[in-house]
């Protein structure tokens, strides 16, 4: 079953990543919201701050992905238990990306100007982060009682 569930997100993580995490704009009745993903909020990145885009690209696309790809070779015996931990650790620093997002909406909804509201990508992205916790947790679980991944 965590096979599965682990290979589920390697279709997830793509899709959560083009979802739209909030709606953004200046929230007058002319003016629509614009949707931002973790794509588009990485395009904009890329053009002001090359460091923090870095920072978020790995913490956003390359941490749970690789900590994903990871546990699904662990899963198949193609990888030692050995590296769980170094995954365990992944799955940690991908879910800063989740609270930097979550900070982001509360400190410019705290502004009072403009309009932020949540969209069904920010559910998606951390469900995804919290599955993959989860995943690597019940694998390291398993391993420690002797069971087969």
């Amino acid at each position: 079953m965590l096979r599965l569930v682990n290979l589920s997100l390697i279709i997830l993580f793509p899709i959560a990543w083009f979802a739209p995490l909030m709606r953004a704009g200046l929230g007058l009745p002319l003016f629509g919201l614009s949707e931002i993903s973790v794509i588009s909020g990485l395009q904009s990145l890329w053009e002001s701050d090359v460091f923090l885009a870095l920072l978020v690209t790995f913490f956003a696309l390359f941490a749970p992905y690789m900590k994903t790809i990871g546990l699904g070779l662990l899963h198949f015996g193609l990888l030692s238990n050995k590296l769980l931990p170094v995954l365990h650790i992944l799955g940690k620093l991908a879910m800063a990306d989740v609270f930097l997002i979550a900070l982001y909406i509360t400190l410019s909804k705290g502004i009072g100007f403009g309009k932020i509201e949540t969209a069904w990508g920010l559910y998606l992205f951390t469900a995804c982060i919290l599955t993959s916790l989860a995943i690597g947790l019940l694998t390291e679980r398993k391993g420690r009682f002797g069971q087969t991944v």
